[in-house]
C-alpha cells in the first residue's frame, strides 16, 4: 500500500510555535531575505522579527493578553503579516475575516469569537459602522491607513492609529506559548448555513506549514510567491509560514492577476506557487507572449489539477511539475501527492496518506461503518500526534459535537480510495447527485464543462427526477464569458466523450452571475431551490439540430 513518504520535520515538536521558528531562524538565517512586499526590497528574517517584536510590544501595551481573540480586517498587505505574527508573540488568537464581509456576515464572525479589538483597514470601515451597535463586544479598533487623518467615530469603540502601535523595544517579549494553545480562529465558507470559526493550535498551523513544505519540496533557495487573500488558510499555511520554516523567501501581492501572472513570475524569481479553482485556466486564456518562458518557475501546487489543460500549460509555460492534495481548515492535509519522488500519479488522484501523522477511514455517512476499497463514502480521521488538527468550532458545541461523533472528525467529503493507496476527492457529500443508479460528482461534471470556451463559470446541481424512487437530474447552471455565444447543445456535445453517458447534464442554464457566499463560493443550496425554470434547457425537448441560444449582456 503506497503512502506519502515519512519525513522528520525542521523542528522538534516542542516547538511547534509561530513565533518560535521565527526566533530561530532569526538566529540562524540572520540577513537572508525571507519577506517580499510586490517589488519592493525583501526583509531579512532578523528584520522581521524585530519589526514584530515591536508590534506586539505595541498590542501588548493596548491590553493584549494571552489567549486573547484580534479580528484582523485587512486587505494583504505586508503590515498584515507581521500583525498576525505579533499577536502570536503574545499568545493572542489571531481571526481573520473575509474583507468582503459586512452586515450580518461580518457580525456573526466577530462576535461567535467574543473578539473585543479589531484590526481594520481604513478602507473598510464603513462596514464595521454599519454593524457596530449589533457587536457588543467590540471595545478597540486598530485602524490602518489613516494617513494622518483624524480617525471616524465607530460608535463607543477606542480609536487607535495602526502606525502608533509599534514599541522601541525589538526583543522577544517573552511570552510563554505551547503548542496545545490556539493561534487562530478561521472560518469556514457558509456555504449552507452560518460559517463556522476553526480553533487551531499552534501545532496543527506548524504541521499544515510543513507538509507544505514536504510536498513541493521547499529549500532555502526557492522563492514561493502568492496573491491569494491572507486572510484564508492557502496564503498563510501554504505559502508564508512553509517559508519561515524552510528558509525560502516569499513574494507576497495584493491580489492574484491573471494578466500580471507571467510578469510576476519574472519579477520575482518565483520557483514555486500554488493556485486554487480556475486560476490556471485564466492564466491559460491570456494571449501567449515571448514572456511565457524564461521565469524560473517549475513547481505547483493545483487544487484541482486542470487535466484538459495540462500538458499544453506545461509546454507553455515550462512548468515540470503539478502536485495536489485534499485539505480542509479543519484538518491540515492529510492527502498530498508526493511530488517528484519517482511515484506516478494517477490522473485524479488527490494524493497518498500521510499515514506518519493521520489515521483515516472511508465510511458510510449514515452509520460510520467502514466501506470498501473504491466505494465512495465520507473521509473521517484522527491525528496521531496532539494539537495537530483542530479544537472544535468556537463558542459552537454541537457542531463540535456533530464533527467529531464517534471520536472521528467527519469531513463532510466523499472520497475513494483504490487499492494502490490513492486518495480520491469525489464532491462534498451534499453536492453529490445519483442518477441511473450511479453516483455522480458535481465537481467531475464541472471540470470539464469549465473547459468549453465559452464557460466562464459552472455549477452542477441535483434537481429532482419526475421518475419515483429518489433519483436525480443533472442539471448544469453556467454563467458564459462576455460576448460568447452560449448554446446548450454544443455543451452537451461537448460533454459527450469526457463524462460517462448518465453524467451529461440533462438540464442546462445559463445565468448572468451565481449567488455567492461574502467568501465567494457558489451557494449550490440556492440554483438547487430555484430548480427548473422557465430559462431552463432541457435536452429530451430540443434536439441538437435545433438548439435555444443566448448572447449574454
Amino acid at each position: 500500500m503506497l503512502a506519502f513518504p515519512h519525513f522528520e520535520p525542521a523542528f522538534a515538536r516542542t516547538d511547534w510555535v509561530l513565533h518560535r521558528v521565527l526566533e530561530q531562524q532569526a538566529r540562524d538565517r540572520g540577513a537572508l531575505p525571507f519577506l517580499q512586499w510586490e517589488d519592493a526590497k525583501p526583509l531579512s528574517f532578523d528584520e522581521v522579527n524585530r519589526e514584530v517584536n515591536r508590534r506586539a510590544h505595541g498590542f501588548a501595551s493596548l491590553g493584549v493578553r494571552r489567549g486573547d481573540v484580534v479580528v484582523l480586517f485587512m486587505a494583504n498587505s505586508l503590515d498584515y503579516v507581521l500583525t498576525w505574527f505579533a499577536l502570536n508573540k503574545i499568545g493572542a488568537v489571531e481571526a481573520p475575516i473575509n474583507t468582503a464581509y459586512l452586515g450580518r456576515f461580518l457580525e456573526h464572525q466577530v462576535n461567535i469569537c467574543d473578539a473585543r479589538m479589531m484590526v481594520a483597514d481604513a478602507a473598510l470601515l464603513q462596514h464595521v459602522q454599519g454593524s457596530i451597535g449589533k457587536m457588543p463586544a467590540l471595545k478597540t479598533l486598530v485602524v490602518r491607513g489613516l494617513a494622518g487623518s483624524a480617525a471616524p467615530t465607530v460608535g463607543d469603540c477606542r480609536m487607535v492609529d495602526f502606525d502608533t502601535v509599534r514599541a522601541d523595544d525589538d526583543a522577544n517579549p517573552g511570552v510563554a506559548v505551547a503548542p496545545g494553545d490556539i493561534a487562530a480562529i478561521m472560518f469556514t465558507s457558509g456555504t449552507t448555513g452560518l460559517s463556522k470559526g476553526v480553533l487551531m493550535p499552534h501545532g496543527q498551523l506548524y504541521l499544515f506549514a510543513q507538509i507544505d513544505v514536504e510536498a513541493v519540496r521547499l529549500t532555502a533557495d526557492d522563492v514561493y510567491v502568492t496573491g491569494l487573500p491572507f486572510f484564508h488558510a492557502n496564503s498563510q499555511l501554504l505559502t508564508i509560514y512553509p517559508c519561515l520554516i524552510a528558509g525560502a523567501l516569499c513574494v507576497l501581492y495584493e491580489k492574484f492577476s491573471a494578466t500580471q501572472w507571467v510578469e510576476r513570475l519574472h519579477a520575482s524569481g518565483a520557483t514555486v506557487a500554488n493556485s486554487l479553482g480556475v486560476m490556471l485556466p485564466f492564466v491559460f486564456a491570456q494571449p501567449p507572449t515571448p514572456r511565457d518562458r524564461g521565469h524560473r518557475l517549475r513547481r505547483m501546487l493545483s487544487a484541482p489539477t486542470p487535466y484538459g489543460i495540462l500538458e499544453d500549460f506545461k509546454s507553455r509555460f515550462g512548468v515540470e511539475e503539478f502536485g495536489e492534495g485534499f485539505g480542509q481548515t479543519e484538518i491540515c492535509c492529510p492527502i498530498m501527492a508526493p511530488l517528484g519522488r519517482g511515484v506516478e500519479r494517477p490522473q485524479g488522484a488527490a494524493g497518498l496518506l500521510l499515514d506518519q501523522w493521520f489515521d483515516v477511514r472511508i465510511v458510510d455517512p449514515e452509520t460510520d461503518e467502514e466501506l470498501p476499497v473504491g466505494q465512495v463514502g465520507e473521509l473521517i480521521l484522527r491525528p496521531k500526534m496532539p494539537w495537530t488538527i483542530n479544537a472544535g468550532y468556537v463558542n459552537m458545541p454541537q457542531e463540535t459535537h456533530r464533527a467529531w461523533r464517534n471520536l472521528w472528525f467527519h469531513t463532510g467529503d466523499g472520497v475513494k480510495r483504490d487499492a494502490q493507496g490513492w486518495y480520491y476527492f469525489v464532491d462534498r457529500l451534499k453536492d453529490s447527485l445519483r442518477r441511473r443508479g450511479e453516483n455522480i460528482s458535481s465537481f467531475e461534471v464541472e471540470a470539464p464543462i469549465r473547459e468549453h470556451p465559452a464557460v466562464a463559470e459552472v455549477a452542477v446541481v441535483a434537481v429532482p427526477s419526475e421518475h419515483e424512487g429518489g433519483e436525480d437530474e443533472v442539471k448544469a447552471c453556467i454563467v458564459a464569458h462576455p460576448g460568447a455565444l452560449a448554446d446548450p447543445a454544443d455543451i452537451v456535445a461537448w460533454c459527450e466523450g469526457r463524462l460517462p453517458a448518465f453524467a451529461i447534464p440533462r438540464y442546462i442554464e445559463f445565468l448572468d452571475s451565481f449567488p455567492k457566499t461574502p467568501s465567494e463560493k457558489v451557494q449550490k443550496s440556492v440554483l438547487r431551490s430555484a430548480g427548473i425554470t422557465a430559462a431552463t434547457w432541457d435536452r429530451l425537448k430540443h434536439s441538437p439540430q435545433t438548439p435555444s441560444k443566448r448572447k449574454p449582456a
